[in-house]
């Protein structure tokens, strides 16, 4: 049993020499942008009083923020860990327990929050297939302009060890495994981890732990968008401001995300996407290959598999180890039958 189950992530939490330069990326982005406290805020249109923070100072990531239910949920949490709830001075307000997780990442859980009104959503596109006409007399006529982010859905850490991580993370959270990656039978790389909500969906996951080589960091931070034609203006509109495009527009495999990834001035990873999985706590756990991590159902290939980035920074020792690894695994020495 966890000490809590959160209900989603809440925020990502950054620093940047240059918050002029953030703002102008986070609008373009698709999030509405504002000032409070000396601290830049971007939020989204599900009425969350923020899903973006950047501080002033040496660009770095800082801290991921996981929603818990309520408020007693932080005092079980904090009574667990030896430390305060705290009042969050911060827009929305609300309350916060602060952790440090085993590779010095910072998680804050929040409670309490004021919401506001979502904004309204347009209806669902209509689409005309081979099967189903229902766009009759409704020409699409889209004009160019950012994408919409409505919310956040997940983030990407890299860890040093996984499933010291997992545990870590599953003993508070109350997280469960919807795909674990595997470089072999037996050798895990990686989890996405979703919410457990009971009866209710969650996302294919909120956060995605990895180990993998390089430095320790945020991998990418995803912000859903309202639906594919929302993704694609967005993409064009990023790629009319000379943006630096890092992966898409594709479909990923585990999840089913259509995905759009950017970065931002200061080389941090966003992403948007639409149309993802969700799962119950009843959905068991699946294994999947490493090659399915960084494949795609159709769309771009991974810029390492089109020759457009170079390997991360240790990646031949990792494939390395992880060769030694299996060779341990089935090239042991036969053993000797007791006589």
């Amino acid at each position: 049993m966890s000490v809590i189950r959160i209900e989603d992530i809440a925020h990502v939490r950054f620093a940047a020499p240059d918050t002029g330069r953030m703002r102008a990326f986070l609008e373009d982005f698709g999030l509405e942008v504002f000032e409070a406290q000396g601290r830049l805020y971007g939020k989204g249109g599900d009425g969350r009083p923020f899903v973006h923070v950047t501080e002033l100072g040496e660009a770095r990531f800082l801290a991921v923020g996981l929603r818990a239910a309520d408020v007693a949920d932080l005092d079980r949490l904090a009574a667990e860990e030896g430390v305060t709830v705290e009042d969050l001075d911060e827009p929305g307000g609300g309350r916060i327990v602060r952790l440090t997780d085993p590779d010095g990442y910072r998680v804050e859980v929040v409670a309490g929050q004021a919401k506001a009104p979502p904004e309204p959503l347009p209806e669902p596109a209509a689409w005309n297939t081979a099967a189903v006409r229902s766009r009759f007399r409704r020409p699409v006529r889209l004009s160019p302009r950012p994408a919409r982010v409505w919310r956040i859905g997940h983030a990407v850490l890299k860890v040093t060890d996984f499933r010291r991580s997992e545990l870590w993370y599953k003993a508070r959270f109350g997280f469960l495994t919807s795909d674990e990656v595997q470089a072999a039978e037996g050798v895990p790389v990686g989890a996405f981890l979703r919410c457990d909500r009971g009866d209710r969906p969650a996302d294919h996951h909120t956060l995605f732990l990895a180990q993998l080589p390089g430095p320790l960091g945020l991998l990418h931070a995803a912000f859903e968008v309202t639906d594919l034609d929302d993704l694609m203006l967005g993409h064009q509109y990023l790629k009319s401001r000379k943006y630096r495009s890092a992966w898409g527009v594709g479909r990923h495999i585990m999840g089913s995300q259509v995905f759009d990834y950017w970065k931002d001035p200061f080389g941090n990873e966003l992403e948007h996407w639409t149309d993802g999985d969700l799962f119950t706590a009843a959905d068991p756990p699946q294994t999947q290959p490493m090659s399915a991590l960084l494949a795609v159902q159709w769309g771009s290939p991974h810029p390492m598999f089109a020759g457009k980035r170079p390997p991360p920074p240790g990646l031949v020792s990792f494939l390395l180890a992880v060769l030694l690894r299996l060779q341990r695994l089935f090239h042991r020495p036969p053993q000797r039958t007791p006589a």
